[in-house]
């Protein structure tokens, strides 16, 4: 089977590098001269736990090619799948489409013998037929179904999630079609990973409907982590065992600063807007957006009252900037509001994470970058902690606050227990428990997108 993918960006490059691997012949299509020959040359662009060995050995298997070229693999191919960005778009939270049909109007021209157009992007309910339209007029002799493929992966476990996924959802109301995805995804089925069928609009939609539902734990949790604090409760605690409910489960019942990344904040956006196009508004998912928006402000005053009530002339070391661990992904990140409200308020800010420079410095300007957690803290205030990287936790806690000229840290995302911190010379605070004592809790990494 014959696979090209319209588009080299995150999930262009794992599910072409995934498809290859199950030994399909997979070449990835992209207008960025320069990253094409760049991945030819095996250079990964970016950050994902194994993807660098993945596209090395089916590369060099002869399974997986990259090529600015659609003329020349479009008409070869037995599947083209639609991989290029939806962003929000600006004014209305709408997904831009801009991209996905402009990939359309290329690839019509070119199609030979019947072809599966599939959307791999996650796209409004409705887009499918769209383009369908849209291909039928641009060539109407063309033999073609259009299918819906939505991926579900988290990034820093992409591949994990393409390989042994939940579930595998195909959207197609032509058998040739479904019979042609079946056949990609046989691999996955003779390991029993549930395959399921459905019209174009359930696929599109399950996809908006699941990252809004798990965003909606997040801002859950969040406000139930204030109560906590309220009332003298642990979140830890009301976390696990609301989770230990099999029918709610306890993934992504972890508080911090808000959820951020390249899938939640635009999906939730898009899902709302079509809510409201369709007459039948999501009040409850508007209420997410809203809390988790007023949730990344709320965390300066924290910060703030922490440091005795002002910032001003203060030190703060922030340790991760990305928007989740495993990943160099700092799209909608908590510290792209967080940060710049310190800096406003008046405090230098240093900061360190293990993949987040590249994007960072373009996107944090005026920050010190460090090499590591010591170096960020030396000679600082406070201790911000934004992200959950495992390597922070191994932190040493004394020497730690050895190196700082302040003594307070602020652990957003509670990977500490909050007795060895006050044991270490910190006045210790954490979201959502009694600081004294805390039980402790390793976070969980999953998140997003």
């Amino acid at each position: 089977m014959k696979i090209c993918m319209i588009g080299s960006g995150y999930v262009g490059l794992v599910s072409g590098a995934c498809f290859s691997d199950f030994g399909w012949d997979v070449t990835c299509v992209d207008k960025d001269v320069a990253k094409v020959e760049s991945l030819r040359a095996g250079e990964v662009p970016i950050y994902e736990p194994g993807l660098d060995e993945l596209l090395a050995r089916n590369i060099a298997a002869g399974r997986l090619s990259f090529t600015t070229d659609v003329a020349s693999t479009v008409p070869e191919a037995d599947i083209v799948f639609l991989a290029v960005g939806t962003p929000m778009r600006r004014g209305d939270g709408y997904a831009d489409l801009s991209y996905v049909y402009s990939a359309v109007e290329e690839i019509a021209p070119h199609l030979r013998g019947f072809t599966v157009i599939t959307t791999k992007s996650t796209v409004p309910v409705g887009t499918s037929r769209e383009i369908e339209r849209r291909l039928r007029k641009v060539n109407p002799a063309a033999d073609f179904a259009v299918a819906s493929n939505p991926e579900f992966l988290r990034e820093g476990s992409a591949i994990q999630d393409f390989t042994h996924p939940d579930r595998v959802l195909i959207g197609c109301d032509d058998e040739r079609g479904e019979a042609v995805m079946r056949r990609l995804y046989q691999p996955l089925a003779l390991r029993n990973a549930p395959i399921m069928a459905v019209s174009r609009e359930s696929a599109e939609l399950a996809k908006y409907a699941a990252n809004a539902f798990l965003a909606m734990k997040i801002s859950f949790i969040n406000e139930i982590a204030d109560v906590c604090e309220a009332v003298g409760a642990n979140v830890q605690e009301v976390a696990d065992a609301v989770g230990r409910d099999g029918r709610i489960g306890g993934k992504f019942l972890h508080p911090g600063p808000g959820y951020g990344g390249s899938c939640f904040p635009k999906d939730v956006s898009a899902i709302i807007r079509t809510a409201r196009e369709a007459r039948a508004p999501l009040s409850l998912i508007e209420q997410v957006q809203r809390v988790n928006d007023e949730r990344k402000i709320a965390m300066v005053p924290r910060i703030e009252a922490a440091l005795g009530g002002t910032l001003d002339g203060k030190s703060i070391a922030v340790l991760g900037v990305t928007f989740k661990p495993n990943t160099d992904d700092m799209r909608e990140a908590p510290s792209l509001t967080i940060v710049p409200m310190l800096q406003e308020r008046g405090a230098a800010v240093r900061v360190y994470d293990p993949q987040g420079r590249l994007h960072g410095e373009e996107m944090l300007p005026g920050v010190t970058w460090a090499r590591d957690g010591v170096d960020a803290a030396t000679d600082v205030d406070a201790v911000v902690i934004l992200t959950e990287w495992n390597e922070f936790r191994a932190l040493d806690l004394a020497r730690l606050r050895q190196v700082m000229r302040g003594d307070v840290m602020v652990d957003l995302r509670n990977i500490f227990k909050g007795d060895d911190a006050e044991a270490a010379g910190f006045r210790y605070d954490s979201i959502g428990r009694p600081n004294a004592a805390a039980t402790g809790h390793a976070a969980a990494e999953e998140a997003a997108e």
